[in-house]
């Protein structure tokens, strides 16, 4: 269970050359229910706001997982993760990381200095200040989602390509690999919807069986929106589908 809302924040994780704000605006909002083999076990939320940093307004943008029924007795999750980032370019400016995953807690914020190439950390918890040096146009974990559903090249992409990003995420940069499948119709609650299919390329052990173990469907279409994710885990399985979504810029597709 440990680190499910993790893949839920990172469904979108896609590479591109060029930001073009397109997919989305404030009052988008993201329901996921997350299932656990045959257990229904929590939820994940994304919502983008708006906020004003240094005088300019900017995304801000809020996702929020937790377990719910007999999962949180067991393993219990609550999770706030939070990104401000800009409307225009997509670059960070700070991040707020606050989670407590079946006893293991973390309260940290980071400040983007673009201009530098580095990161401010304030850990709350251990009471302590680092920075560090971060690749250019490195995105926090949240800011990823949104930066990356708004570059045409997706539909460019051929069976087979494999796709990298640079995500600042538990003070490193991680490089976060996908491969892309095709695409695929697949029934959901809301209906039939046209998707297209990648799979991540995840460190194998503890957590997956295997490095293709999670496969991703996002909307074929101007939103970009992830349906649904699959995930081999070492122990049991994890699926996550879209539950409820509002506030979304184009139209929901749906065939039938």
């Amino acid at each position: 269970m440990k680190k499910l809302t993790l893949f839920i924040f990172i469904l979108a994780t896609l590479s591109f050359d060029t930001y073009k704000e397109d997919a989305f605006d404030v009052g988008e909002y993201f329901r996921f229910r997350i299932h656990y083999g045959i257990v229904n076990a929590g939820y994940a939320t994304l919502e983008v706001k708006e906020a004003v940093v240094n005088n300019k307004k900017v995304f801000h943008a809020v996702g929020k997982g937790y377990t719910t029924g007999m999962s949180k007795f067991f393993f219990k999750v609550e999770d706030l993760y939070e990104s401000y980032f800009d409307k225009e370019n997509g670059d960070p400016y700070r991040y707020i990381r606050k989670i407590n995953e079946g006893g293991y807690t973390k309260n940290q914020e980071g400040f983007f200095m673009q201009s530098q190439n580095r990161v401010l950390v304030k850990d709350y918890k251990r009471k302590t200040e680092k920075t560090i040096i971060v690749t250019d146009k490195a995105q926090d974990i949240i800011s990823a989602f949104y930066y990356l559903r708004n570059h045409p090249n997706i539909d460019k992409l051929k069976s087979g390509e494999s796709i990298t990003i640079d995500m600042f995420f538990d003070e490193e940069i991680t490089k976060f690999k996908l491969k892309y499948i095709g695409r695929q119709d697949i029934t959901t609650k809301f209906g039939t919807v046209s998707t297209m299919v990648f799979k991540p390329l995840v460190q194998t052990g503890r957590v997956f069986k295997e490095k293709e173990s999670v496969t991703l469907w996002i909307t074929d279409d101007n939103n970009k929106v992830p349906v649904r994710i699959k995930a081999d885990l070492a122990v049991g399985s994890l699926k996550a589908d879209l539950d409820q979504y509002k506030g979304l810029k184009y139209p929901f597709k749906v065939k039938k």
